[in-house]
């Protein structure tokens, strides 16, 4: 590959251009290889990326439930929570030392087993009930902090008491992009509060790993955009040697400095966001789906289209490649108070579109290496607050799998009587990333970055993989 010229303090504009041109080249090729090659190996004096383990999935959605969906509502059946509504729940019953733990809240929900395996679903779900069969529940979850800041930030980043990288970010660093012209980690409808940005932030990591937000979790994806994505202003040719400029820049930098990663992730951006903007509004765009899918989905009908048009453009994304999608409800799960009618709600804006990812995935033949996790920050209370509501409950709650290799119809793990701490295969939140690093291939404790003296990584010193997840490779 040719070098680029040396520029003279006499060099004008047009010359420098011209000189620069075999570096839009050399740029272009960079950048994507920052996306495929996968900086993780590169770190480590590999050619290529090195997989750790056969790799079931390759892209993650995340069906993200903010606020703490109810799993003795919703996936986790308890009949002595039924038989005993009213009473109070004694500590040393569920291991706590606690004499009084609270009144205990019975479900309003019917409960029925579904599909060849039996799996326990809500009558909340009709729709997703279709798909048991498909569905890995566990019912074993248990996570750091009481409080919606901490949880989202142990969910998004491992860690509530620092900065980290998101799993996104970590996925995305670890494995590059398959699509050179799209981010390998967007987040739609992202929440603004209990950490922000933080929840889908690269922090230390390079800067091209951070997630690419479209709109925020309190405004309709179908009035949201990506900022800045289109330039009115100026013609593609004319941005296009506009960048070039300003790149020609960079790697001069670059070439008198001789590690920079913040210009490196700059270049890499740059050139990210250039190629986005012809990639990007023709995915964003619903109108080329058919009457029939946008039905599948719930599309443009109530309450369903918001969250229909969400999932809709998560599948999208991930046949173009992206690595790991986040598609994020309102901060509607809270129940305090109304927990029933509360839970009626929101499972009715997500239950079809869901249930129509899964089978607009499995029809196009991507459900089997896209894995879709549907969970949040934690559950919520066997024990009634404020009348007819449940307070924030980390000790034990419920998510669920399928595709990517998971094994379809299987409950793991279990709760107490009483749904309020696991007593069989626990599984902490730092498990549960291991877990998913583990289906794309990835082995948590080798995927480190060094940042300020010492090795990080997604699980810190934690972490253990539920290979029983998964079917035999």
């Amino acid at each position: 590959m040719k070098r680029c010229h040396q520029f003279s303090s006499a060099t004008n504009r047009r010359e420098m251009l011209r000189q620069s041109a075999c570096g839009f080249g050399q740029l272009a090729l960079a950048a994507l290889a920052s996306q495929v090659a996968a900086p993780a190996a590169r770190a480590r004096g590999e050619e290529s990326p090195t997989l750790h383990f056969p790799q079931r999935a390759k892209r993650i959605i995340f069906l993200f439930m903010w606020g703490g969906p109810s799993h003795v509502d919703l996936f986790d059946p308890k009949p002595e929570l039924q038989k005993h509504a009213g009473q109070q729940l004694k500590g040393a019953s569920v291991g706590v030392q606690r004499e009084q733990l609270g009144t205990l809240l019975g479900s309003p929900f019917k409960f029925s087993q579904h599909g060849e395996s039996g799996i326990w679903i809500s009558e909340l779900f009709p729709e997703l009930s279709r798909h048991a069969d498909r569905m890995c529940v566990v019912n074993s979850l248990h996570t750091n902090g009481n409080a919606h800041g901490e949880a989202l930030l142990n969910l998004h980043t491992g860690k509530a008491n620092l900065v980290r990288p998101s799993v996104g970010a970590w996925v995305s660093y670890g494995l590059g992009s398959e699509n050179e012209s799209l981010p390998a980690f967007i987040t739609i409808s992202p929440p603004r509060g209990h950490g922000g940005v933080q929840n889908y932030g690269s922090a230390f990591l390079p800067a091209a790993h951070q997630g690419t937000a479209i709109g925020s979790a309190e405004i309709p994806v179908a009035q949201a955009a990506i900022s800045n994505l289109v330039n009115k202003q100026l013609p593609p040719a004319q941005q296009r040697e506009q960048l070039g400029l300003i790149q020609a820049l960079n790697r001069r930098h670059l070439e008198q400095n001789v590690v920079d990663p913040q210009i490196e992730g700059l270049i890499a951006n740059y050139e990210l966001a250039y190629r986005m903007q012809s990639a990007i509004p023709s995915i964003m765009d619903l109108a080329d789906e058919s009457k029939e899918t946008h039905r599948l989905y719930g599309i443009g009908e109530e309450p369903t289209d918001n969250f229909g048009r969400q999932c809709l453009l998560a599948r999208k994304f991930a046949e173009q490649g992206v690595r790991y999608i986040q598609v994020s409800t309102n901060y509607t799960w809270d129940h305090h108070q109304k927990v029933q009618q509360g839970s009626i709600d929101e499972s009715k804006r997500v239950d079809r579109p869901i249930a129509g990812l899964l089978d607009d995935l499995a029809r196009r033949g991507l459900l089997e290496d896209t894995l879709v996790l549907w969970g949040a920050e934690f559950g919520r209370t066997p024990m009634v607050e404020n009348g007819d509501g449940r307070n924030h409950h980390p000790q034990g709650f419920t998510m669920w799998m399928a595709g990517g290799g998971v094994r379809g119809g299987l409950t793991y793990g279990a709760t107490d009587d009483f749904g309020y701490a696991p007593v069989e295969k626990p599984m902490h939140m730092h498990d549960l990333h291991a877990t998913l690093l583990y289906a794309l291939g990835v082995d948590h404790q080798r995927l480190t970055y060094r940042y300020a003296g010492r090795d990080f990584r997604l699980t810190d010193i934690h972490g253990k993989i539920a290979t029983e997840l998964f079917d035999r490779a």
